[in-house]
């Protein structure tokens, strides 16, 4: 049964295929059954430019644990970026993300 669990969002950025890299247009965000991994359901992304062939996409399959794993690397390193670029770039200092980042440190 399909859980029909989806999210797409802009994206900006390069994925990799082959020796090739080319932008990215969307980030697909899904929880369904695997397709390749030996996994039951699993959370899918998917980092795509629609406006090239079929192939020019970068596709990932991990445990619900693995992707919870994944989002709170990805917020420890995404509060620490904004506080590396508001302190040490001097695009000053939001007080809740020096917080925030005191935190994580």
């Amino acid at each position: 049964m399909c859980t029909k669990i989806i999210e797409i969002v802009r994206a900006e950025g390069m994925a990799k295929r082959c020796d090739e890299w080319f932008p990215l247009t969307q980030a697909v965000v899904a929880y369904d059954h695997a397709r390749h991994a030996p996994l039951c359901d699993v959370i899918t992304l998917d980092f795509i430019n629609a406006d090239l062939d079929s192939g020019a996409r970068a596709g990932i399959e991990l445990t619900l644990e693995t992707a919870k794993e994944l989002r709170n690397a990805l917020d420890r390193a995404i509060v620490a970026a904004e506080f590396e670029e508001a302190e040490v770039r001097g695009k000053g200092a939001v007080p809740s993300l020096v917080r925030a980042a005191r935190r994580v440190g």
